[in-house]
């Protein structure tokens, strides 16, 4: 362990400058107040023995006030330096020598993970590693680094990611993946480290400057990913707006049904009771074809998911008993329309989430700092009138994607000022400054660390849909074919193909009032179903003619 760090010299610049100013003083006081000039070397040999307890010699004792108040002094600065020097030098010795060194190699294993360098955005994906009792080995270059990780019980060895040596001892022929988050130069040497080591081993980089990524792919990396981007659309998902509703235009179900949205407030009739046990559909008559819970659009809802205070249902039926649903919500119904969303920030998480909301129904303004294409109001958000400008009066979101934290924060007092009920998504930089953000009113915070993480994890085990940003709800109308003789209970729809049935065209007559479990399919029949496209592909090819 080196003692030329940092703080060493620190140390050694106090005990010199110490050192030479009380040497000049006690040479000045000898001279004036006790009428005993001294050379500067006597001097400094009385000081040092000041700082070393050793004695004074011929010089004790003073007469003088001053220059006993000066020797007291010394005594005292001599205590506290003795003091800083057990910190600086003997703390971190005996630290050191209490403290297992981080290991150079681990046992032999298969299928694991190995990342390379530790970062929060790494941090992340161990959390996910050990949810998914997953096993991995950090490759750490700093030896403090690693040895502080080892002793927090991280699978960590300390050694150079860009030397095979040091791969080979963490085994990487044999894992399931290698992550690299690096420099984004440095990530490019890991790759082709790793790729002479390991040829067919998945390689996942992460890179800041998304323009570098084609170069880590032509150096062998599988996936690149940029979490800047990543974030972006992970926080346009978080938007309501980001699932969209369409009706066919072959659908026509008339005046007597309704594709509305609800919010569940707190203390309604429905408010933390499961979908089972509120039984909308017996209890009202309509159709709930999914909720957005926590941000994400469950289609169809999950029986034992609860209607947590917050979470918006979709649903479709007869107008007045939608009105009756309203009314148990306590919540005002709005039409299934375009969404005003305000993105302020056009970095590269900016852009990315204004690539996803393009798909959606989001009319989207775009508020930047700097003059740009794209950018249809210049200003700062932390600028009420800015905001005003922006449309924070009616709009119905605001993601704040600006690149400091404590702009964001004062962003967001302000626009949850200007507009209660806006719903404020915020991208934190700092994983600790996430609370705090929620405190200044914000519905969601995601920080970049978080999402990295749960995308690399994503990455290496091909997880699908971790964070789809737009999913489209089609009504169309859909020939019931195979469905002759069934109900809709019988046939499990719901459950096979993820779609509602919300009407039954019979003879050109629209049937939205049935008892799924008496109500049965003739001949002839088309059933107008609402899902994603995925869920109406797959009842077309279940139950299509």
């Amino acid at each position: 362990m080196s003692f030329l760090n940092r703080r060493t010299l620190s140390y050694l610049g106090l005990v010199i400058a110490t050192t030479v100013v009380l040497t000049l003083a006690y040479s000045y006081g000898m001279a004036v107040w006790e009428g005993r000039p001294r050379p500067l070397y006597q001097s400094l040999e009385v000081v040092v023995q000041s700082f070393t307890t050793t004695g004074y010699g011929e010089d004790a004792p003073w007469q003088s006030p001053q220059m006993n108040a000066l020797v007291i002094l010394m005594q005292f600065t001599g205590i506290g330096l003795i003091l800083t020097a057990v910190d600086v030098f003997a703390v971190p010795w005996l630290r050191s020598a209490l403290s297992s060194a981080a290991p150079t190699s681990t046992p032999e294993r298969d299928g694991h993970v190995v990342i390379c360098s530790h970062t929060p955005r790494t941090d992340a994906l161990v959390t996910e590693l050990d949810a998914r009792d997953h096993s991995y080995v950090l490759v750490e270059p700093d030896e403090e680094r690693a040895q502080n990780l080892h002793e927090d019980n991280y699978e960590v060895i300390h050694g150079d990611p860009e030397s095979t040596a040091v791969l080979e001892a963490a085994h990487v022929e044999k894992a399931r993946a290698v992550v690299a988050d690096s420099s984004d130069d440095t990530n490019a040497s890991i790759v082709l480290s790793v790729r002479a080591v390991a040829p067919d081993v998945q390689m996942v980089t992460l890179v800041e400057d998304a323009e570098l990524a084609q170069y880590h792919s032509a150096a062998g990396a599988d996936d690149v990913l940029s979490p800047r981007q990543l974030l972006g659309r992970s926080l346009a998902a978080e938007l309501p707006t980001a699932v969209t509703a369409s009706v066919d235009e072959s659908v026509v179900i008339g005046e007597a049904f309704e594709l509305v949205e609800f919010a569940i407030e707190p203390g309604s009739e429905l408010a933390n009771r499961t979908f089972a046990a509120a039984d909308l559909r017996e209890r009202f008559g309509v159709n709930v074809l999914g909720a957005w819970v926590d941000g994400d659009f469950e289609t169809p809802a999950d029986p034992d998911t609860e209607l947590e205070p917050g979470t918006r249902l979709l649903a479709a039926g007869d107008p007045d008993r939608l009105t009756a649903l309203r009314e148990a919500t306590a919540s005002t119904v709005r039409q299934l329309s375009p969404q005003r969303v305000i993105l302020a920030g056009y970095g590269d998480s900016g852009q990315a989430a204004h690539d996803a909301l393009t798909d959606t129904s989001s009319e989207v303004t775009v508020l930047d700092s700097v003059e740009k294409g794209g950018v249809d109001v210049v200003g700062d958000a932390r600028d009420p009138e800015v905001l005003q400008a922006a449309g924070i009066d009616d709009a119905s979101a605001l993601l704040l994607m600006v690149g400091d934290d404590t702009a964001a924060t004062l962003s967001t007092l302000i626009a949850r000022r200007q507009n209660p009920d806006v719903r404020v998504i915020v991208r934190a930089n700092e994983e600790e400054n996430t609370q705090k953000l929620r405190r200044a009113g914000a519905d969601y915070v995601q920080s970049l660390a978080t999402i990295s993480g749960r995308m690399l994890a994503s990455t290496v085990f091909e997880d699908e849909d971790v964070l789809s940003y737009s999913k489209q709800i089609n009504v169309v109308r859909l020939s019931a074919g195979s469905l002759a003789g069934s109900t809709i209970s019988e046939a499990a729809i719901r459950s096979e193909t993820g779609c509602t049935v919300v009407a039954i065209v019979r003879d050109g007559e629209t049937i939205t009032e049935f008892d799924p479990d008496s109500f049965e399919f003739q001949a002839g029949d088309e059933a107008v179903v609402a899902g994603t496209d995925e869920s109406t592909t797959a009842f077309e090819t279940a139950f299509g003619s």
